[in-house]
């Protein structure tokens, strides 16, 4: 099997180059938010932040993982006091995923966290017009992102 040719305007380099960087901006917010939680676990809460209650199949449907992984991963979460699970309102069969004070604070806590060492490389590594750049960029990249 062949690898497709490299396409003339550099797009695979462009996509390798971006990949790197936004792994190491990654790795400086996960260790600007500190903590122990993992990727996933934090997925899963900043999610529920985001959508409200939902059942652990909606949750493994939006994360496109296994429905018993995301159960894996809300149990601990339960565990720690982050999540908690009630009944369904309109299925018994089921279980409504919600955040707890705990996780709501959680999830902040980290947000902020990032926020705040995102705009600190900002303010000290970039010039003016490079951060307007940027900014002009974020609408691109959350559009790579979108489902």
């Amino acid at each position: 099997m062949t690898s497709p040719p490299e396409p003339r305007d550099g797009v695979h380099d462009i996509a390798e180059e971006l990949q790197l960087a936004l792994g190491m901006l990654v790795r400086q917010i996960r260790a600007a938010a500190g903590g122990d939680i993992s990727l996933s676990q934090m997925s899963v809460l900043k999610r529920l932040d985001r959508l409200g209650a939902a059942t652990a199949a909606d949750l493994a449907r939006a994360e496109r993982i296994r429905p018993q992984s995301v159960i894996a991963t809300l149990n601990s979460l339960r565990a720690e006091g982050y999540v908690t699970r009630t009944p369904h309102p309109t299925d018994g069969r089921r279980l409504l995923v919600s955040l707890t004070d705990r996780g709501r604070a959680l999830v902040r806590e980290r947000r902020e966290a990032g926020h705040g060492r995102i705009a600190e490389l900002m303010a000290g590594r970039l010039t003016a017009e490079e951060r307007r750049l940027l900014a002009e960029a974020v609408p691109l990249l959350r559009r790579l992102a979108e489902d």
